[in-house]
């Protein structure tokens, strides 16, 4: 084998095996390995992990090491005995007790995104998402499919919370919002409510869920309730311009279609549905993380 195709099929191997990494990240939040390593007075060796968490230790030593290969935990070996303890990455975002921890949105991915992407590819057939092939959940009305119970529901919203606890600064310093006295934030029952009265309605990963045809009902809704001089900011993951990247967006925008009845979309696709519903001026601001900006003007 050439060194060309060594490469390309490690490069494969590693796509083939993307599925194996993320649920050593969910296994190890589940088993709650990152809240005990972040309580313990010291780095901790596989078998007092094994013996506080109750699982196997052959397990849990493969599972912490497998950690350490992914940035997740580092080891220190003396006398040929291993101890691990968190990294920044995961004191960070993986302990509970962090304020930027994103445990609920891991929880909510492993438990329910995890079992709709295993119907990918009968989405693509089909063209619609997998609540139904993948929870025996009828997803006609899409909210109550994602609020399939309570438990789910709170999850849901948790994960979000999660999300935003990271991305939300950044989005919301994308624009000067100060001309805005009263801002809503729009969520719940927003194609059939009377929307309250406000300056500026923020569309926070709310497009991405709908149609277009669905966007251009709820935008047209905004526009009319909407004071003259007052504004939309929407806020979502943006395709570039050819739809061919970034890599995360447009997994995102699968997701979408897993898991939705939308997709992710450029920032001309967006600003196309802003037009149609009567809205201008529109600025445009990418932030350097996952999610973008756009405002604009009635």
């Amino acid at each position: 084998m050439s060194s060309c195709e060594e490469q390309a099929y490690r490069l494969l191997t590693e796509y083939s095996n993307g599925f194996m990494v993320s649920q050593v990240l969910f296994a190890a939040c589940e088993l709650g390995v990152f809240d005990l390593l972040a309580e313990a007075p010291e780095p901790l060796g596989a078998v007092t992990v094994a013996a506080q968490l109750g699982t196997s230790s052959h397990g849990t030593e493969l599972l912490l090491d497998t950690c350490v290969s992914l940035k997740l935990l580092q080891v220190e070996t003396r006398r040929g005995k291993a101890s691990y303890q968190n990294t920044e990455l995961s004191s960070t975002y993986l302990v509970r007790a962090s304020p930027k921890c994103q445990g609920n949105m891991l929880r909510y991915l492993a438990r329910t995104t995890y079992l709709c992407w295993g119907h990918l590819a009968q989405a693509v057939r089909d063209g619609k998402n997998q609540y139904q092939e993948a929870f025996g959940v009828p997803s006609d009305e899409l909210f109550t499919a994602i609020y399939r119970s309570e438990g789910e529901r709170r999850l849901f919203m948790r994960a979000l919370q999660d999300v935003w606890s990271v991305s939300g600064r950044r989005v919301l310093a994308a624009f000067d919002l100060s001309p805005f006295p009263v801002i809503c934030d729009v969520g719940g029952d927003f194609f059939k409510d009377p929307l309250p009265e406000a300056d500026l309605y923020i569309l926070a990963r709310v497009l991405h869920d709908w149609t277009d045809a669905r966007c251009s009902h709820l935008l047209a809704r905004i526009h009319r309730a909407c004071k003259p001089g007052g504004g939309v900011l929407v806020i979502e993951s943006l395709l570039d311009a050819d739809g061919r990247g970034p890599l995360t967006t447009q997994l995102y925008s699968l997701n979408m279609l897993v898991q939705t009845e939308g997709r992710e979309r450029t920032p001309a696709q967006y600003l196309g549905l802003l037009a149609a519903a009567g809205f201008q001026d529109f600025q445009c601001r990418r932030t350097g993380g996952i999610y973008d900006a756009i405002l604009a003007r009635r």
